[in-house]
């Protein structure tokens, strides 16, 4: 079992920062894939930024040059850097590990921009 804890969400006005950090415990040893999803109101589930398999990044195109996703492996934590925020970025934000093929979710934060 993989455990996801989130935290770092919050209202944001635009134009704003926030810094999402994403937790990761239990058998993490085989970590695959590990990155943030959103889902807005009325929307699908989208990718924002991952970790591909070799290490890569990989980001949405509505984000890139805005967010930055970065890890710390000595604290387990994958973290995303949220810079020039937009209303459209309001969404409840996902972090996600593919571990030994099974793909975990965490709780869930939400972002708010809004002035």
């Amino acid at each position: 079992q993989v455990q996801l804890v989130e935290s770092g969400g919050g209202l944001v006005q635009p134009g704003g920062s926030l810094r999402l950090s994403c937790a990761a415990s239990g058998s993490i040893f085989n970590i695959y894939t590990m990155g943030w999803y959103r889902q807005a109101p009325g929307k699908q589930r989208e990718l924002v930024a991952a970790f591909t398999s070799r290490g890569s990044t990989n980001y949405a195109d509505s984000v890139k040059g805005r967010f930055t996703i970065s890890r710390d492996n000595a604290k387990n934590t994958v973290y995303l850097q949220m810079n020039s925020l937009k209303p459209e970025d309001t969404a409840v934000y996902y972090c996600n590990a593919v571990v030994s093929g099974l793909s975990y979710w965490g709780q869930g934060t939400q972002v708010t921009v809004s002035s």
